[in-house]
């Protein structure tokens, strides 16, 4: 794949696609800064090979107009402290103004254009409003892997106005490499620790890595409808009984690959979803009536961590348990350091998914895994084994 470091841009405009879709505050300050932080190595690498670059992005979800607490003016002043060089903003993301700018940067400078989504034409995919987006650069570089799963003007469809002229952004090379590493593993055992509330929305996972996987283990509420479907009591846990039959499918097709599965043994309960509830353990396939699973208990633990540090490549994708409640976190936590302490005795580890990232964010351990995606539901969907638009239209 071609990626921004390979091409000398000769003092050329180098429009880049970033995902700086940041939270903010009250005050229009930004709360975190890591997707802003993650793209600063491709935008310094640009302006290495000679190019002048030219960031674009949307900010939140307004209704196709101007909206003051989505502007990306509010994040220039960050954009400016982490890069450590002049930002100028220009106040549309088309048009005479936006192309006048994007014209007369000077060498050494960035430009950030406003808000994309501004304009209805940017989420509906619109030729047109890709075309003149195109005005602003002579290179293209898509950089912005969390929207890489959507055809929208700035990720899909202006490519084709860079014929030979186009490049992936060094988040987008990184994510594309890590998550290929698990798919495409020739290394032995691989785990998938896959958890999170429901079945439904991780199907088309299950189906797509079952069969790259040696060991599979299945945590959080979706735990517990495989649990059920295999005759256990699982009180008042979280259950979708219209996915029973697809659970079973699952562990059949695992069963016949080989692929060991690991459900819950012990089952942290508690009376109410409340971090105060009243708690308890059972066995996961034991939990009384009226009681809800919200945790996994310290035997799953303890065989979770034993498989974990025997493993050469593990992805983790949805938490163990409610790891957001104090009192129902310990599973999660456990499980990030059994993955921690693979990592340090050399296996590769990916965590991908935001409640995933969210938790090893929480326990401070993003820095000890091999890779944190930023991708979330871009992730997802690569995993399944889809072709995601903003890749595609830079490898065509």
């Amino acid at each position: 794949m071609t990626t921004v470091e390979d091409i000398q841009y000769n003092n050329g405009r180098v429009l880049i696609r970033v995902d700086f879709n940041v939270p903010l505050n009250d005050d229009l300050k930004v709360t975190d800064d890591n997707r802003i932080r993650a793209t600063i190595p491709t935008i310094k690498a640009v302006l290495k090979n000679g190019g002048r670059p030219i960031l674009m992005s949307h900010l939140g979800r307004p209704k196709g107009a101007y909206d003051d607490k989505f502007s990306l003016s509010n994040i220039v002043y960050k954009l400016e402290e982490l890069l450590g060089a002049k930002v100028n903003f220009a106040l549309d993301c088309v048009g005479d103004e936006a192309v006048e700018a994007s014209n007369n940067l000077k060498s050494g400078e960035v430009l950030l254009l406003e808000n994309l989504r501004f304009h209805e034409g940017e989420t509906s995919g619109d030729k047109g409003f890709a075309q003149e987006l195109a005005k602003n650069g002579d290179y293209y570089v898509n950089d912005a892997f969390g929207t890489a799963h959507r055809a929208h003007a700035s990720t899909a469809v202006i490519a084709e106005f860079f014929k030979g002229k186009k490049a992936f952004g060094l988040v987008m090379a990184a994510e594309i490499e890590n998550v290929t590493k698990v798919l495409n593993s020739t290394e032995k055992p691989v785990t998938a620790i896959v958890g999170g509330a429901k079945v439904s929305s991780k199907i088309a996972i299950l189906e797509n890595l079952i069969s790259k996987l040696d060991n599979l283990i299945i945590g959080g509420g979706m735990a517990y409808t495989f649990l059920k479907a295999q005759g256990g009591k699982v009180g008042s846990s979280l259950v979708e009984e219209d996915f029973l039959e697809t659970a079973r499918e699952i562990l059949k097709t695992a069963e016949a690959k080989g692929v060991k599965v690991y459900l819950p043994v012990d089952s942290v309960n508690a009376d109410k979803f409340d971090n105060n509830a009243a708690k308890e353990t059972t066995p996961a396939d034991e939990v009384k009536d009226g009681w809800m699973g919200l945790d996994v208990g310290p035997e799953t633990v303890a065989m979770l961590d034993e498989v974990l540090v025997n493993s050469k490549v593990i992805l983790w994708n949805g938490p163990m348990g409610v790891f957001e409640f104090s009192n129902f976190e310990f599973g999660t936590k456990e499980v990030a350091k059994s993955i921690v302490k693979a990592t340090e005795a050399g296996a590769f580890s990916i965590v991908g998914g935001g409640d995933s990232v969210a938790a090893v964010k929480k326990f401070e351990m993003a820095d000890q895994v091999s890779y944190v995606s930023t991708g979330g539901g871009a992730m997802l969907e690569y995993l399944e084994g889809k072709e995601l638009p903003g890749i595609k239209a830079i490898l065509n």
